[in-house]
């Protein structure tokens, strides 16, 4: 099969047939149909994340075909339409039990501790666990566009910030992760503010819901101006990009009782932020993860899509070939497009 593989961090990839993969007991082969470029891609391409071995696949958001079957698998077809959480369960660890799969103990990642979806084929474990079912009128572009931004956003505003409607809240970082919550966190009714340096990127969250928008610039004090907006404070606020200025920031913009939720990936130099503890205890504020979502709470999510009430189409800026995703993969922090871009052309 054709895959993107680079053989160092930080060097550019290059197209390679490789061997297809077999399916685990366990496990299937997807064909894939759509695969979406991530910052987190460009973290596991630039040796930012200590999981990945040398030579790799990128490619973590998928969306495709059941193509082989392993003998174990109880719930799934070959012909099969299918998508997975970027993070998938081993089954027996105590985390897979009480339902958290996105935290297991021994958790399974395409285009992390295992090749990913920049190829023709992907294998995944633990099939009955982790996959789940796409709706037949579902483009594969907006499937694959949910394996990470959409569902990560969707478990962070609606399981772990306990946002409510009528509440503020500020999303830092308008690029996938953070449209999607801004898209997510309207649909609920809460008040969202959207922060981004990109003026394109706040233009287009604006049109999912973004009731006020903040150009961050070296002159702005977006913390200052946020608390003037919300009148003390944001309820939730969210760091969707990952640096130590947006995370800060997202603290010291909440009120008193306030959540931070953190969204986008803190790696390498920036895996250790400065969080002002001092408000965090005085004021009782809540600092909250989230990493990914498990297959069994997408039936909330997709009732959601098929109802009208999200529309994660919107946020496919592009569809591009393999041979594009290497420079969409090496310049990721070049393009500062508004929207997820999404390989569908796999010849």
């Amino acid at each position: 099969m054709k895959a993107v593989v680079y053989e160092a961090f930080g060097e550019t990839p290059t197209i390679q047939n490789v061997p297809d993969p077999t399916p685990a007991p366990h496990g299937v082969v997807i064909k894939v149909e759509a695969s979406g470029v991530c910052r987190s891609d460009w973290h596991g391409w630039g040796g930012h994340d200590p999981v990945i071995n040398l030579p790799h696949v990128p490619g973590h958001e998928l969306a495709g075909v059941i193509e082989a079957v392993g003998k174990d698998v109880c719930n799934w077809h070959v012909g099969d339409r299918v998508t997975v959480p970027f993070v998938g369960g081993c089954g027996a660890c105590p985390q897979c039990h009480a339902g958290q799969q996105q935290v297991c103990d021994a958790q399974f990642q395409p285009g992390f501790t295992h090749w990913g979806s920049f190829a023709q084929y992907v294998g995944v474990e633990q099939a009955d666990l982790n996959l789940v079912s796409l709706p037949q009128d579902m483009a594969f572009s907006t499937a694959a566009s949910l394996g990470c931004r959409f569902v990560t956003s969707f478990r962070a505003v609606v399981d772990q910030s306990n946002i409510k409607a009528g509440d503020w809240l500020v999303v830092h970082g308008c690029g996938g992760i953070g449209l999607s919550a801004i898209m997510i966190a309207h649909a609920i009714g809460a008040r969202v503010i959207g922060v981004d340096i990109n003026r394109e990127s706040l233009q287009f969250a604006a049109t999912l819901g973004a009731k006020h928008l903040i150009l961050a610039n070296d002159a702005t004090d977006v913390v200052s101006e946020i608390r003037e907006l919300t009148k003390g404070g944001a309820h939730v606020s969210i760091d969707a990009l990952g640096i130590p200025t947006t995370c800060t920031n997202s603290v010291k913009c909440l009120r008193k009782r306030g959540r931070h939720v953190q969204l986008g990936w803190m790696l390498g130099d920036d895996s250790s932020p400065p969080i002002p503890m001092d408000l965090v205890m005085g004021w009782e504020l809540e600092i909250i993860g989230s990493h990914g979502m498990q297959a069994h709470r997408y039936g909330e999510m997709l009732a959601m899509i098929a109802n009208g009430q999200l529309a994660p189409d919107k946020l496919v800026h592009e569809e591009i070939s393999l041979h594009q995703s290497i420079d969409a993969l090496a310049n990721f922090e070049k393009h500062l497009r508004a929207g997820m871009t999404i390989i569908t052309d796999f010849s």
